[in-house]
């Protein structure tokens, strides 16, 4: 998603992945998927197929597992603050773990055109030999967004076309 923050200065942008469900609404999912599992290994067991008591739980384990790895990837935050002479790049989940601040005039954003129409392209801030990753987590139309907004702030952009150097035939 994008997002406008307030900013007295310029203007700042919120990037973060979208989110179907909160945490409380992962955790009803998986108690729900718990209740059903309970009921079938439960029916099982009473009908001598203990052996399927096991593996439900460690298939409920690992699906709690993969709600909980899922759901802490999706708190990653990116806040990119155009001002008029630089461009501040900060990303981290709960708390900002890095931070980088380009000078305006000589940044561009760099976009990776994909070779598919379904997919996002990538794009990245550069300065001299200096690549970063932005909004890697953007679907395509958010990706859309970010770039019209960007373009409309004076934003350099350097599109580039998806290499075509891999042959149909390996």
């Amino acid at each position: 998603m994008v997002e406008h923050l307030e900013c007295n200065e310029g203007l700042r942008l919120l990037l973060t992945p979208n989110r179907s469900l909160s945490w409380r609404g992962n955790v009803q999912v998986w108690l729900a998927l718990f209740t059903v599992s309970l009921v079938i290994a439960t029916g099982m067991a009473v009908a001598g197929a203990w052996v399927v008591m096991p593996f439900a739980g460690l298939e409920l384990i690992a699906l709690a597992a993969g709600i909980y790895y899922t759901a802490q990837a999706c708190q990653t935050r990116e806040v990119l603050s155009i001002y008029t002479d630089s461009l501040t790049l900060e990303k981290g989940r709960r708390v900002k773990q890095a931070e980088w601040t380009l000078p305006r005039r000589y940044a561009r954003v760099r976009v990776h055109m994909p070779r598919h129409p379904f997919t996002p392209a990538k794009l990245f801030l550069t300065y001299r030999e200096q690549d970063i990753s932005l909004g890697a987590f953007l679907n395509v139309e958010d990706t859309q967004i970010l770039l019209r907004i960007l373009e409309g702030k004076g934003v350099s952009i350097d599109r580039r076309a998806p290499e075509s150097d891999i042959p149909f035939w390996h």
